[in-house]
């Protein structure tokens, strides 16, 4: 369709042209996985110079957020662990819901495989892990090793480019957000102290008026801001960890569209016809074209349901600010005369052992017995080498491993042995994984351009 005359292009402002490159970086898969290795390193190196005591004092200052009875008054790194963490989840259980309603796990024959593979990834790590520190202190840390950093792993995956499957980094993808539901329900279950029933049937409340709203058709996200708000204050008090919040909250989070492809594509035409017709030779649209241009608004806002709409909203936010901030406030740990110590240390051991080893026998074992017994099948152009890359990058505990330790241990020592060792051991799988899924593209490109070559001749 083309229009009568065209509007006078404005000339680019410099804050175009400035942001165009980090516009740029931000849109490439591995750009989450970079700042937040640059945010671990950078606050590793700050908890070990002179300027440590910095360190510690910035996630030490309080913050005071609320009024009354309501009033919450906690360190920094509270705010992180438990507030800002708790949108990472709601986030993770946005992912959930999609790919439980139209991605891999919306189906049991295409969840089959990931869904497997990944409780070999949570169950082997455990073992292990307990195999090291049974009957020791430090023995309640066994959910430390069970957890996959999906952003670092995806990211170290993306380095690969078009060399890697598509239908691998799905298998990945879906393979990790098991692994987040097994790491919440972790969370819940075993890392609560003590419940406070009264506020957990509070929260409950707030979550059937979530429900309510979502199945009376309220699509307005401040609604559901406001009572995710009280489900999350409510948990708080309840004893369970707030951050389990985000997803019960993510769970009524609204994922149908009010206008479908057909009705869309009919009432776009119908909007641009009039935008056309009422078209007048003057800088600025018209009265008529402006109401267009209103409806057309609110149209495509009503073409994508809230659930898509919040998890595009929310994911830049959660990969560059949330979950680096997380991992500069809690990776610092002091590198002194006690590393040697913590190297030896039943926790450390079982940490590395379990996130490398556990990860790579529980993934690619429960793999090949789901293939073997027929139960799936690999993915279209994965092979099992693949996999034993996939199962290694699964060994990339990171972000949601610090999280499960400070759950798990009060600060000292325990901490720091598993710091360390989660911190080797994701260094290790990332490693190990690049290596053997580059030497797997690289030997599936020289397959393929054979293959090529011979039909040419």
């Amino acid at each position: 369709m083309q229009f009568s005359r065209k509007l006078p292009t404005p000339t680019e402002p410099p804050i175009e042209w400035l942001l165009r490159p980090f516009q740029r970086f931000s849109k490439r898969q591995a750009s989450g996985g970079i700042v937040l290795f640059i945010c671990a390193v950078v606050g590793l190196i700050w908890a070990n110079t002179p300027w440590m005591e910095s360190y510690e004092h910035l996630w030490e200052t309080h913050l005071a957020i609320g009024f009354g009875d309501f009033l919450i008054d906690e360190p920094i790194h509270f705010w992180i662990n438990d507030f800002l963490m708790a949108v990472f989840f709601f986030m993770v259980g946005l992912e959930i819901k999609r790919e439980l309603l139209v991605g891999e796990l919306a189906s049991p024959r295409r969840a089959a495989l990931p869904a497997i593979a990944a409780i070999g990834g949570m169950v082997v790590p455990a073992a292990i892990y307990l195999a090291f520190t049974v009957g020791r202190e430090g023995a309640g840390g066994w959910g430390i090793p069970m957890a996959t950093d999906i952003a670092f792993a995806l990211g170290v995956m993306a380095l690969l480019g078009k060399r890697v499957p598509l239908s691998l980094k799905i298998f990945l993808a879906a393979l990790a957000i098991v692994d987040d539901v097994g790491g919440v329900l972790v969370i819940a279950i075993v890392y609560t102290d003590e419940l406070v029933w009264l506020n957990l049937g509070i929260a409950g409340g707030f979550v059937a008026a979530l429900a309510l709203a979502n199945w009376v058709g309220v699509r307005n996200p401040l609604v559901f801001a406001a009572l995710g708000a009280a489900v999350w204050f409510a948990i708080l008090k309840s004893g369970i960890h707030a951050s389990v919040a985000g997803v019960i909250i993510a769970t009524a989070i609204p994922s149908r569209v009010k206008v479908d492809s057909s009705e869309f594509l009919e009432r776009g035409r119908v909007l641009m016809d009039e935008f056309e017709r009422h078209d007048l030779p003057q800088p600025l649209p018209t009265t008529k074209q402006r109401d267009v241009i209103h409806g057309m608004e609110t149209m495509t806002r009503d073409a994508e349901s809230p659930l898509e709409r919040l998890e595009h909203m929310l994911n830049p936010w959660v990969a560059f600010i949330i979950v680096p901030l997380f991992a500069l406030s809690n990776v610092g740990i002091s590198l002194g005369s006690g590393v040697g110590e913590s190297v030896t240390s039943p926790v450390f051991l079982g940490v590395v052992f379990g996130l490398i080893v556990g990860k790579l026998v529980g993934i690619s074992l429960f793999t090949w017995l789901a293939v073997r017994s027929g139960i799936a099948a690999l993915p279209a152009g994965v092979t099992w080498r693949h996999i034993f890359g996939v199962a290694l990058l699964g060994g990339i505990g990171f972000t949601v491993s610090l999280f499960v330790t400070g759950l798990a241990f009060e600060p000292g020592e325990l901490v720091n042995d598993a710091k360390i060792g989660i911190l080797i051991a994701s260094v290790i799988g990332g490693a190990l994984g690049w290596f053997i899924l580059s030497r797997q593209s690289r030997s599936t490109l020289s397959e393929t351009s054979e293959v090529e070559h011979a039909s040419h001749a």
